[in-house]
């Protein structure tokens, strides 16, 4: 055994002779070492450690970042299973998850004093160490980042979010999230929502601006696309109203001639309760809002396009031809009262 391994971290991408400095109790037994041999050889100035309970480190001195993640899977992990990716058993999270995706707004793995890992509910272990238990009653699905498995983004960030009273670092958190196109607005919401961090004064503030550099980023996207794909250039960001009528709501792109109308799905579902200020809109007066209107702008001979920011970014061919084909369309259609149109 090579008992002359580096001591200072390496970089995260340098994974290839980690799983044989960090083994838990059970490989070791599949390699003919017992229990006995193992606490012997983990005695003071030895050269073997224990890093977590189950869990040997063979070298002496600090380990490494990426032993220390190695060490907290195995730890949190069944037996045999040893936290390989795509188990579901075990998965990185919080702002380890977030380090390991670069994150720059998040603290480095060696700055980390605890490593947060997710496991189901049902689990019989505690925290220990520098492995930190986060129990969920559903386990979402892996991604997997240098070999590990990872707690998807939108869930990694309800779980650093959970330990942050920082306002300004938990907007910095969301909006990279946003920014630098890792997940959409209404995940991170979304799983916001799930672990009840949105009656927090300042987990709410974060939101509101998470969402409104969420629909900054939407709109860029669909005026690169109207350029990008040759549309007809349409009148940005209206309110409709009828001729001496009542206001019909506001689009994001509408085509007068054609009556078509685009509008961003940008807003993120919160129940009616987390209101960031007094009168703040909830999950009921919004949702029911936009889809009433909708409906309404349909019956008069306006066609509305839905489109997700997802979708922008992912597939914007496939929007592109489905704005086309809805301009194409109009001809075949009657034609739209009059609506007037007002900068809003």
């Amino acid at each position: 055994m090579n008992h002359n391994t580096p001591l200072s971290p390496r970089p995260l991408s340098d994974l290839s002779d980690v799983r044989r400095r960090v083994l838990s109790a059970a490989q070791l037994r599949e390699q003919g070492v017992t229990a006995a041999h193992a606490a012997e050889q983990c005695r003071p100035e030895g050269p073997w450690q224990q890093l977590l309970p189950g869990v040997f480190l063979l070298h002496p001195g600090p380990p490494t970042s990426e032993e220390r993640l190695h060490g907290a899977l195995k730890y949190a992990s069944r037996p045999g299973e040893g936290g390989a990716c795509g188990s579901g058993e075990a998965m990185v999270t919080g702002l380890a998850a977030l380090a390991l995706y670069r994150f720059g707004s998040a603290p480095t793995l060696p700055a980390l004093d605890r490593i947060d890992v997710l496991v189901p509910r049902t689990r019989r272990l505690r925290s220990a160490g520098c492995a930190r238990l986060i129990r969920t009653q559903s386990m979402p699905k892996p991604e997997e980042v240098t070999g590990l498995p990872v707690a998807p983004v939108a869930r990694a960030l309800a779980d650093a979010v959970a330990r942050l009273s920082d306002a300004g670092a938990v907007r910095r958190l969301l909006t990279e999230a946003v920014r630098g196109g890792h997940c959409e607005p209404s995940a991170i919401v979304g799983e916001l929502n799930g672990a009840r961090l949105l009656s927090r004064p300042h987990v709410v503030e974060a939101v509101d601006s998470l969402l409104a550099e969420g629909r900054a980023v939407a709109e860029d996207r669909l005026y690169d696309l109207v350029r990008m794909y040759g549309l007809p250039e349409p009148v940005w960001n209206v309110d409709l109203r009828l001729a001496g009528g009542p206001h019909l709501g506001g689009v994001d792109a509408y085509w007068p001639e054609e009556a078509v109308a685009v509008e961003l799905a940008t807003r993120a579902p919160r129940p009616a309760h987390a209101r960031g200020r007094a009168g703040a809109p909830g999950l009921d007066t919004d949702l029911s809002g936009n889809t009433t209107r909708r409906e309404h702008l349909e019956r008069l001979g306006i066609t509305v396009v839905r489109i997700s920011p997802r979708k922008l970014r992912d597939t914007p061919v496939q929007q592109a031809m489905v704005i086309r084909t809805a301009l194409m369309a109009s001809s075949d259609r009657e034609p739209a009262p009059y609506v007037v149109v007002l900068p809003r």
